[in-house]
């Protein structure tokens, strides 16, 4: 897959990259790394496409529900008014009308529920397969990028120990050459024999 190339690429900058002395820190381009973000992406799957479009398409069902329950209650609302002369009608429009509201409401009760479950089992697949992908890919590596730092680390740590080896023979050095060397005995007068 495109984006493991591009991720070891990322690896391959880091490990590559020069380092600034004691610090432990690298110098990198960031150009380089953010066309390289760019591209991973643009590889990455559809699935974030389809999370917007999902939304989108809730947000449409839900306002279609409202326009279709406010239709049926204005239409209700009509028919109570043109059978408001007479009391028995009035009656019953009032209950046909108590009626078509409950059932409208039902419906889009139920529509609610049924469009908000569907987004949160889309959801909800979307949500495993973004862990999915970021156990795989993001945890390489980073485990990569920590090895790059501890083995940087392990070097500037010998490279220390070398310099306080290095000076202390050269602490040595100075102090051998800077005591006197002892004066020669004195021979001892030969007997004559």
């Amino acid at each position: 897959m495109r984006v493991l190339e591009l991720l070891e690429e990322i690896e391959e900058i880091v490990d590559t990259a020069a380092g600034f002395p004691l610090t432990g820190k690298i110098m990198v381009d960031s150009q380089e790394l953010l066309e390289i973000v760019r591209e991973i992406r643009a590889e990455l799957p559809d699935e974030i496409q389809q999370a917007q479009w999902i939304k989108n398409e809730r947000e449409r069902i839900i306002a279609e529900a409202k326009t279709q329950y406010e239709a049926v209650i204005d239409d209700a609302q009509k028919q109570a008014d043109t059978l408001v002369e007479n009391n028995d009608i009035t009656v019953k429009a009032k209950m046909r009308a108590d009626e078509l509201m409950q059932v409208t409401e039902n419906t889009a009760k139920q529509l609610k529920i049924g469009t908000y479950d569907y987004l949160d089992s889309i959801l909800y697949n979307f949500q495993g397969k973004m862990e999915h992908l970021s156990s795989i890919y993001f945890g390489e590596m980073f485990t990569s990028i920590e090895k790059a730092f501890d083995d940087i680390n392990s070097a500037l740590a010998a490279n220390r120990e070398e310099l306080k080896d290095m000076s202390y023979r050269a602490q040595i050095n100075a102090d051998e050459t800077s005591e006197p060397a002892p004066a020669p005995e004195p021979e001892a007068p030969q007997e004559e024999e």
